[in-house]
């Protein structure tokens, strides 16, 4: 099996360097490795990242 390769993205809130897998799927979220922000993958080719939307609490209502 070969293996995975990656691509790289830039960090909308940081600049630092994003490892993106070949098997991530729009609308995946992924971390950055500089400053832990959660991104979300919004175009793969080629891969754009944006901060993800904060997920709203629904406190069982």
């Amino acid at each position: 099996m070969p293996p995975a390769t990656s691509s790289l993205a830039a960090c909308p809130e940081c600049e630092g360097d994003v490892k993106i897998d070949t098997e991530t799927r729009q609308n995946e979220i992924v971390e950055c490795p500089d400053c832990r922000c959660e991104l979300e993958v919004v175009g793969l080719e080629p891969v754009v990242l944006a901060v993800a939307p904060e997920a709203d609490e629904d406190w069982g209502e």
